[in-house]
């Protein structure tokens, strides 16, 4: 039936592109899904296929207000801070149903079908004029993705200066790609980086948990070490990391190239299968990702995909 969820992918610019062909939307800091609505029940998906309708109960409500029967949606889930910046952490916090002060809404960009109708094939302005005929410009769970034209640089500076993570670019003029290429770009505020977790050190001191994840990133089909991250673990989230981490503990190192002695002896192995995200200041000259803070894990991503993003 073509409703298969295979989301468009963003590559990663220096500088982002200007002309009035492009449309410029706010990068939100969350979980990339899709909706997909069969007999107006919406089902919720992630970027590799994972059926996450339990997880977020509030969206599929919201959805499901929308009266659509047929659709597939493409849009990003996110915990809304009050000042309105997205935070991923709070929305690891909403996984667990612990809002705080933050809002869960879906932020919808992209329509690829309706009621019978495939839209892929469509220019990006008229899929977009659709989802704002089915959304409208509601303040509720479910939020159309406001775009803006003219100089990407103007926009990403004015998103820098608000705090926001960056923008992602957009052909106003082609049709939705399947995969990766270069309709579609994206420009950071600051860096941010998926790694995969290898292995862990003990704690020190008075902390508990851990005390840092030793992380890598993929090249050729083999984990190249990326450095330690030992800061942004709540308590609670170094405890929880601990117990989760044992449980796919293994003997020997999964990196090809071992991290430094002084590293590696006090290291606990694990099979690399966890995804996390970092925010970090530059990479350095040897691979290292320099000043790394954890973000929170990323259930959404398989960590064969996680890739060193230049």
């Amino acid at each position: 039936m073509g409703r298969d969820y295979v989301p468009q992918l963003a590559t990663l610019v220096k500088r982002p592109p200007a002309g009035d062909e492009w449309w410029h939307e706010i990068k939100f800091d969350g979980y990339r899904i899709g909706c997909d609505i069969r007999n107006g029940s919406p089902r919720l998906l992630t970027r590799n296929g994972k059926d996450w309708t339990p997880q977020f109960p509030e969206i599929v409500t919201g959805v499901a207000g929308l009266g659509l029967t047929e659709a597939l949606i493409d849009g990003e889930i996110a915990a809304v801070l009050p000042d309105g910046r997205t935070s991923f952490q709070a929305l690891q916090n909403g996984l667990h149903r612990v809002r705080g002060a933050a809002t869960l809404v879906y932020f919808v960009f992209d329509l690829l079908h309706v009621d019978g109708e495939r839209l892929e094939r469509r220019p990006l302005s008229e899929r977009k004029a659709r989802l704002a005929q089915v959304v409208g410009r509601r303040r509720s769970r479910i939020r159309l993705s406001e775009h803006f034209g003219g100089d990407g640089s103007r926009v990403l500076q004015h998103a820098c200066a608000t705090g926001l993570e960056g923008i992602i670019s957009k052909r106003a003029d082609r049709p939705y790609f399947h995969g990766r290429n270069s309709d579609w770009v994206k420009s950071k505020c600051l860096r941010r980086q998926e790694l995969v977790i290898g292995g862990f050190t003990d704690p020190e001191g008075s902390r508990v948990g851990i005390g840092a994840l030793l992380t890598g990133y993929y090249e050729k089909g083999t984990l190249i070490f990326a450095g330690k991250v030992g800061t942004g673990f709540s308590h609670k989230t170094s405890i929880a990391l601990r117990e989760r981490l044992e449980r796919i503990a293994r003997q020997v190192s999964p990196f090809a190239v071992p991290p430094p002695t002084r590293i590696a002896r006090r290291a606990h192995w694990v099979r690399p299968e966890l995804v996390c995200e970092v925010s970090f200041t530059e990479w350095t000259s040897d691979g290292m990702a320099r000043h790394p803070v954890f973000q929170g894990l990323r259930e959404d991503k398989d960590a064969t995909e996680v890739r060193r993003e230049t």
